[in-house]
């Protein structure tokens, strides 16, 4: 009878330690499923926060710019290497190297090359926008992402970077951010299948896009109403 009564109490107590052990798996995963989602939650706003800080910048260097040299450099544009007056050159242009203006022109188009005409109107001495001279230091690219590259030609002004991580948080922070302008002043482009054309060349001109395997968000400056990028129609 007693052996019979312990093995009923033995039985018993597995039951509960059975049931303590769901439990405890129970609230583990819970709470690592919040972690996680915090974790996640927490990575969405900081990219979030550093693309707009970065945009911010770049567009208000770019605006200034416009705005103390509003006539450009009249031997640029005779050149027709200001296509979009007075916005800033794309560090490539011959045009640099062409003038002796040093450095010359630059092996990209990085935003962080991008130049001022020093004297609008009668000289091509363009000074660099983000040089220690200038107080303006343009930080590096957000993790995860490429440094800005910046576009001024067929099709209007704009600058961009691109990834090519594909984490959740990454994209929903590209979403946020590009969520906060109109459709015709940002727009998120998936290159993730192939490269996709982001400009409008002329003949010659080097290609501007996407890069495969990318995702790239994209801030424009200025349309011109020019270009024939099926995406773009809507907004030219």
């Amino acid at each position: 009878m007693r052996n019979k009564q312990r093995g009923q109490e033995s039985g018993s107590a597995l039951v509960y330690i059975l049931i303590a052990i769901a439990l405890l798996a129970a609230l583990t995963a819970t709470f690592m499923n919040n972690s996680s989602q915090q974790t996640t939650s927490q990575n969405t706003f900081n990219t979030a926060t550093e693309l707009n800080s970065q945009i911010n910048f770049i567009r208000s260097a770019i605006e200034e710019c416009v705005l103390t040299y509003p006539g450009g450099d009249s031997v640029a544009i005779g050149a027709s290497a200001q296509v979009n007056n007075p916005y800033p050159i794309q560090p490539d242009e011959p045009f640099f190297t062409a003038q002796a203006v040093t450095p010359g022109s630059s092996g990209d188009n990085l935003v962080k090359d991008i130049r001022c005409p020093g004297n609008p109107g009668d000289d091509a001495d363009h000074e660099l926008i983000f040089l220690g001279t200038s107080g303006k230091f343009l930080p590096p690219a957000p993790n995860y992402f490429n440094d800005w590259q910046y576009y001024n030609g067929a099709g209007g002004v704009f600058f961009w970077t691109e990834t090519s991580f594909s984490d959740a948080f990454i994209s929903t922070a590209m979403q946020k951010v590009a969520d906060q302008y109109n459709e015709c002043e940002s727009d998120i482009i998936d290159a993730t299948g192939g490269v996709v054309d982001i400009a409008s060349e002329g003949a010659g001109v080097r290609d501007v896009n996407c890069a495969n395997g990318a995702t790239c968000l994209r801030i424009w400056m200025k349309r011109d109403g020019s270009s024939d990028l099926p995406d773009e129609a809507a907004c030219n």
